[in-house]
């Protein structure tokens, strides 16, 4: 790896995450949001009584102080209140249930909800249409904010903390689209979490958010559709993961430090058609992962403009692959380039003007292109394909020292993993990321 550009992209990452919420660690509470005018004030304990006055489009105010649950929202009125009033749960059952298409809720803070996964006790449910819940503070609660059989939700600039509990199933989910469309989820801080989830849900658009210490990042399933874009992943088992979905578009999102075994940046499966463009792979397990990518063989994914850098491995096939392109991205500073499983190649996945760090060939003609093709020929990632327990060894002299016996004596040569015809000798820029 060379020291130096490494150096400079560690500092480039800390200063991006650390704009991300504002400061180094930790997720301050959502900016206090202006009340609405014309609304009627409602003192603590008084919320439930409004709601059974109210007529479909009243505004209610809440005061600060503690406003018990659990409360059930049957026409469509708008709640607001500042950070300091706060909703409370009694620790059973969900806490703020909204069943009113049109219902707006802001600027307060749920604390709490039951702890059955069983019943799915939340903070916020909601199972109506064109809903907006914006600027909540969501904490102690098993599950955050579900909705659930919807359209045209806005879920905007929450924070959602979850329980923390060690072990991720533990915890409920902080965000979860369940069979809801044409929403956005937009602008939220999720922390300590179990998953943010999408299943069953299309045409939607994860934009904005920040995920940090979950599970999944984003957990796609069953989902058509959808856009994810300009959002912060970081320190998650897994960033984003795709089942069984097609038309997803997965542009300029930060992902980084999917750590551990089972640590993945983005992770595919049986999916199709996707479009993964200039997003930052940084510091992963494993960057990008396919398995079994696209299964329709009328499907192709497309990864353009990505930067991998700085992982255990930048792309894993679970085997050989076809109908995947690969062209323009940069894969600098990993431990190992590409791997495919089952002792499989990457020959029939199209790559073209990519740049390799390890690329050895020149430039003759200064067109920025190498004139010799890139070839991968790895004994070590070889191995390692075939025999996944090696895994542990990686990083250290012995799978160094099988690398380089590859290389100088032809009886070990490995097979050839993939060519690139026309690989870069210089990154193309990531704009988004560069600006920071």
């Amino acid at each position: 790896m060379n020291s130096a550009p490494a150096i400079i992209l560690c500092a480039a990452l800390a200063a991006v995450t650390a704009c991300a919420d504002g400061r180094g660690a930790g997720a301050p509470a959502p900016q206090p949001l202006p009340a609405p005018a014309g609304g009627r004030s409602v003192p603590p304990g008084g919320l439930q009584d409004a709601l059974t006055e109210a007529a479909a489009g009243a505004v209610l105010l809440l005061e600060p102080g503690l406003h018990p649950g659990p409360i059930r929202i049957t026409r469509p009125v708008t709640i607001w209140g500042p950070p300091t009033a706060i909703l409370r749960s009694t620790g059973e059952g969900t806490t703020l249930s909204v069943e009113a298409a049109g219902t707006k809720l802001s600027g307060f803070t749920v604390d709490g909800s039951g702890s059955r996964f069983d019943t799915t006790d939340a903070a916020v449910r909601v199972r109506a249409d064109d809903v907006e819940v914006r600027g909540l503070s969501v904490v102690h609660s098993l599950f955050g904010i579900l909705v659930e059989l919807s359209k045209r939700a806005e879920i905007r600039d929450n924070l959602v903390e979850g329980t923390g509990q060690p072990a991720h199933g533990l915890r409920g989910d902080g965000i979860r689209l369940w069979e809801t469309t044409d929403s956005v989820v937009s602008g939220n801080r999720v922390r300590d979490a179990r998953d943010v989830v999408v299943w069953y849900s299309s045409h939607n658009r994860v934009v904005g958010n920040d995920v940090r210490g979950c599970r999944y990042g984003t957990h796609f399933m069953y989902s058509h559709e959808n856009l994810v874009a300009d959002n912060r992943y970081r320190d998650n088992v897994v960033g984003i993961f795709v089942m069984y979905s097609h038309d997803v578009s997965i542009e300029r999102n930060l992902i980084a430090h999917c750590s551990g075994a089972a640590g993945v940046g983005l992770g595919v499966k049986e999916s199709g058609n996707l479009t993964v463009a200039a997003n930052a792979f940084l510091a992963n397990t494993t960057s990008i992962y396919l398995d079994t990518s696209p299964l329709d063989r009328n499907q192709t994914n497309r990864f353009r403009g990505n930067h991998i850098r700085m992982s255990d491995t930048g792309v894993v096939f679970h085997a050989s692959p076809e109908r995947n392109e690969f062209e323009d991205n940069s894969l600098r500073d990993n431990t190992h380039q590409v791997q495919v499983g089952g002792g499989g190649d990457a020959m029939r996945t199209s790559w073209r003007g990519n740049c390799w760090d390890d690329y050895q060939g020149y430039d003759l003609d200064g067109d920025g292109r190498g004139d010799v093709a890139y070839e991968l020929r790895s004994l070590s990632s070889d191995l390692l394909g075939k025999q996944p327990e090696l895994a542990l060894l990686r990083g250290t002299p012995a799978l160094a020292m099988v690398d380089l016996v590859g290389e100088v004596l032809p009886l070990f040569a490995p097979q050839q993993l993939l060519v690139d015809e026309s690989p870069r000798l210089v990154s193309s820029p990531l704009e988004w990321f560069d600006a920071h």
